[in-house]
């Protein structure tokens, strides 16, 4: 039993409020998962630049001096901001790919969170109010954001099983419910050259998704692809770029309910997630359908 919550906007004056309304949204699931959280935001990017989050368990050590090494190892000005365990890394786009490379070799101990033009990923250990202040993710704004409120079944209590996970460039998911054939998808995913940090079946899920992608699929079109590929019991919540999209398994024993207004769009595992959103009691609520994909684009 795990707490997904995710909110897409159309309405622009409602993005410096981002943070705050899915900070509440995600709060007020936290019985649904007290052992980690996690939020990605889609936020504003700079023409040429991309973004690298990273976590380290050592974040007094790993994040001194790094900017300056990063720099020297990619040969670019690079700009880098501290929070708590984790750091956001703006690098050139050109320089993405080297600058992903060059982290693993100056840090060992990083772990790249999730990477791309707009993505930022803050996830740990812990209950979701202590991982909203801790990163004050309150304050950050977007376009678009999805949370995860971890109850752990598959996996160790780690701030690499918490969700979102992210397995392609401004892309990650999040996930209630159990992959019954996700060692078979792995190993298959491997072959086609994916990696993957956790024995997490939820990463084999995003990988999937991104590996589809990656081919050619819209995210619709790999979520529609999952349906016949993913077995078990499952409700997913991705985001892409300009995307959201929502998808329950065929017998969609997990709960969820989405609602719409003209300002924007939401998820949450249960109605009361969705309760203080502004304009709620005029929203279409409903029950996403089983085998359903359910999907927004900017």
């Amino acid at each position: 039993m795990c707490g997904i919550v995710g909110l897409f906007l159309k309405d622009k004056s409602l993005e410096p409020k981002l943070g705050e309304l899915l900070s509440e949204m995600l709060i007020s699931l936290t019985d649904r998962g007290p052992d980690s959280a996690g939020i990605a935001i889609y936020g504003s990017g700079r023409e040429g630049s991309a973004k690298i989050t990273v976590q380290s368990p050592h974040p007094e050590r790993d994040f001194v001096g790094l900017d300056g090494a990063l720099e020297k190892a990619i040969g670019q000005n690079v700009d880098l901001t501290v929070k708590s365990t984790h750091a956001v890394i703006e690098v050139p786009a050109a320089k993405l790919d080297a600058a992903r490379e060059a982290l693993t070799q100056l840090r060992p101990d990083l772990r790249i969170m999730g990477s791309g033009d707009v993505i930022e990923i803050f996830k740990e250990v812990g209950l979701p109010k202590d991982v909203v202040e801790r990163f004050n993710l309150t304050k950050m704004t977007g376009t678009h954001g999805i949370g995860h409120t971890r109850m752990a079944t598959e996996s160790a209590v780690t701030t690499m099983g918490a969700h979102p996970f992210s397995t392609g460039s401004d892309e990650c998911l999040v996930h209630n419910g159990s992959l019954s054939n996700h060692n078979n998808v792995r190993r298959e995913l491997i072959r086609a050259g994916m990696k993957f940090e956790t024995e997490n079946d939820t990463e084999v899920a995003a990988a999937y998704l991104s590996h589809r992608i990656a081919g050619g699929d819209d995210l619709g079109q790999a979520l529609e692809h999952s349906l016949d590929d993913l077995d078990g019991f499952y409700t997913f919540v991705v985001g892409t770029k300009d995307g959201f999209g929502v998808l329950r398994d065929p017998i969609a024993c997990k709960p969820a309910v989405l609602a719409e207004t003209d300002q924007y769009v939401a998820f949450g595992s249960e109605y009361r997630a969705l309760a203080n959103l502004p304009g709620i009691e005029n929203a279409k609520v409903w029950e996403p359908e089983p085998s359903k994909v359910y999907f927004w684009e900017h």
